[in-house]
């Protein structure tokens, strides 16, 4: 028998809130027990950083009505029946088809996601009154077969001092799995393509400093026991799971900001929905004043005519992105050996 509905209260900017959840015994976590009230009571509790993080920006919704293990779907346009105080922007998609996204404003919308189900939060770099410029450069420290999150963490730390070289302040959280996020606040001037190829100048830089650690090299097969640095993630409508926001994943895990003096004893599995509450209550938002400092990406962007003058070029581009000017064959390289 279906547990009857329930009714909880979302403090928010401009008051109390009473945010309806539907069938709250649901399990969407099997092994934990975790429930849909339980996922909906934690974004109560991290309300305030999650919004500060994700908020104002247009977010896909991963979304998991039969619990993690079923079937999955993502929602880009807000779902049917939002409440008033749920807004949308128009943004474009790399296709040129222009469409509404769901913007967080407030907690009560996180939580209204989680009543549709909603597991896994992807908000994209840019705001949404200027969804076009990014005002975060985003880099996705990506463990290959053979390493893990601790091969991860030298990586993050020399990224780190790359980014401070063109004067950007670096910010690292887990991706609740196995590897590392590290964002930079930067001034929305460019467009996406532009800070893509920062991204991928400060990834070759980094291959460059400790090339036996990381690769930029696009093809599984050519990417070793090493981290990869996934440029990819810097283009328009590709986005990573949120500071804050839970994955689909058996621990119930959180994709959870760190201080860098943090960082080389932090245990990636510790951090879940049970345990991330308490760890803001009693230590903070590690990333509270993120937004606080923006830098320009115009070091970085030099660095990459630099690297063009010097004959590499533009790299491969998501599979279903149109064909983007420079860009390399879309054809794994042991493939291209054989014709």
């Amino acid at each position: 028998m279906a547990t009857p509905a329930t009714t909880l209260t979302v403090p928010g900017p401009d008051g109390d809130r009473e945010v309806r959840i539907s069938s709250p015994s649901r399990v969407l976590w099997p092994d934990l027990g975790i429930t849909k009230l339980d996922l909906a009571q934690y974004l109560v509790d991290v309300g305030e950083p999650f919004v500060r993080a994700n908020g104002d920006r247009p977010i896909s919704l991963q979304r998991f009505p039969d619990g993690v293990d079923g079937e999955q779907f993502f929602s880009k346009n807000p779902p049917k029946g939002a409440p008033d105080y749920v807004r949308a922007v128009t943004v474009t998609y790399p296709s040129a088809r222009s469409h509404p996204q769901l913007v967080v404003d407030e907690p009560a919308v996180a939580v209204w996601a989680a009543q549709m189900n909603t597991v896994v939060f992807h908000p994209w770099a840019s705001r949404a009154g200027d969804s076009d410029h990014p005002d975060q450069l985003r880099i996705d420290l990506d463990p290959q077969p053979g390493t893990d999150f601790h091969d991860a963490v030298p990586a993050a730390h020399e990224l780190r001092a790359v980014l401070a070289e063109v004067g950007l302040e670096a910010w690292v959280k887990t991706s609740g799995n196995r590897g590392l996020h590290v964002f930079a606040p930067i001034e929305p001037a460019h467009e996406f393509l532009d800070v893509r190829h920062a991204v991928i100048a400060a990834a070759r830089e980094l291959e460059r400093r400790i090339p036996e650690q990381v690769t930029t090299a696009w093809w599984k097969e050519e990417r070793g026991q090493r981290i990869f640095v996934d440029f990819n993630q810097a283009n328009r409508d590709r986005t990573m799971a949120g500071a804050y926001s839970p994955r689909a994943l058996p621990n119930a895990a959180v994709s959870t900001p760190l201080r860098w003096e943090e960082l080389d004893a932090a245990d990636p599995t510790t951090f879940t929905i049970r345990t991330v509450p308490e760890r803001l209550a009693t230590g903070g938002d590690p990333w509270e004043t993120m937004s606080t400092g923006p830098g320009s990406i115009d070091p970085l962007l030099e660095w990459w005519r630099r690297d063009l003058e010097q004959g590499l070029g533009e790299l491969p581009f998501p599979p279903d992105f149109p064909k983007m000017p420079g860009e390399p064959p879309r054809v794994q390289p042991s493939r291209a050996k054989k014709r």
